[in-house]
């Protein structure tokens, strides 16, 4: 009877260790930035469908916050929409698109082009109605972004400003917040993700993205290197990725997932 006792025992041991037994649900969470966390999402719903047990949680609020929750342990992957600067190389970044970032207008502004030293004086207030670039008779919003957000920090470098130099009448702080302000107002100027913007107006929005020192803000021409103005799209760990986090970036990186950047407006590396 003993005997006959333990190798029950042995045998439900051995069925309860086993991996399906012991398998659970895993969880990846994914924060940062706005831009890229679209693209995220849709590959991770893929992802998701193909691994039944996998759930991925995917959070905007920006580049910066998307390195501070890798670094504070509250996200497993960030998402950061540049390349990682000198004082952030202790992380590891891994690359899954490129995008570009336009000037947009809206679609009845008779403007079709701006020099950077236009775009310039209608940032830091010296330029204050379209008529004086040849335009409408409308004074102008200025749309700046967020700190924190990549977009932002990328837009100042290229046009040696600093923020406290911007004179911004609304802040805004993801892509849609930005198309959205503009949409709803004509005598508005911003600047987005070429990607993002190249979506909307796909969709019949009402906004027009401009050209930037003769080449057309467009995705191809990001594509081509032709485009001054563009950036890395990538995801990024705290260390060396393993296990779950491993195999999702593997697959954001793969051919799998081309047609889904494609479908964002974005270039596959």
């Amino acid at each position: 009877m003993l005997k006959s006792l333990i190798s029950l025992i042995f045998v439900l041991s051995a069925v309860v260790s086993t991996p399906a037994a012991h398998a659970e649900n895993k969880r990846l969470i994914l924060t940062g930035s706005s831009t890229v966390a679209p693209l995220a999402a849709e590959i991770a719903k893929r992802y998701e469908s193909q691994h039944p047990r996998v759930r991925i949680d995917v959070q905007m609020g920006g580049s910066a916050r998307g390195i501070n929750d890798v670094r504070g342990g509250l996200a497993d992957i960030g998402m950061v929409s540049r390349a990682l600067k000198e004082s952030e190389q202790d992380l590891k970044s891994f690359l899954i698109a490129m995008d570009g970032i336009g000037v947009v207008l809206h679609k009845s502004n008779t403007i079709t082009a701006l020099s950077d030293q236009q775009i310039i004086a209608i940032y830091t207030g010296n330029i204050r109605n379209w008529e004086q670039l040849g335009g409408p008779d409308k004074p102008i919003t200025v749309i700046n972004k967020a700190e924190g957000r990549s977009t932002l920090e990328l837009f100042l470098q290229h046009f040696s400003l600093k923020n406290s130099e911007i004179k911004a009448h609304v802040i805004i702080g993801d892509n849609q917040q930005g198309i959205k302000t503009i949409v709803g107002n004509p005598g508005a100027i911003g600047y987005v993700s070429i990607g993002s913007a190249e979506y909307e107006v796909a969709r019949g929005t009402a906004i027009k993205l401009l050209p930037m020192a003769g080449n057309p803000a467009t995705v191809e021409a990001v594509a081509k290197g032709h485009y001054p103005l563009s950036r890395q799209l990538n995801l990024v760990l705290k260390t060396e990725p393993s296990g779950l986090a491993k195999n999702f970036i593997a697959y954001a990186q793969s051919a799998h997932v081309k047609d889904l950047v494609e479908s964002q407006f974005f270039v596959a590396p």
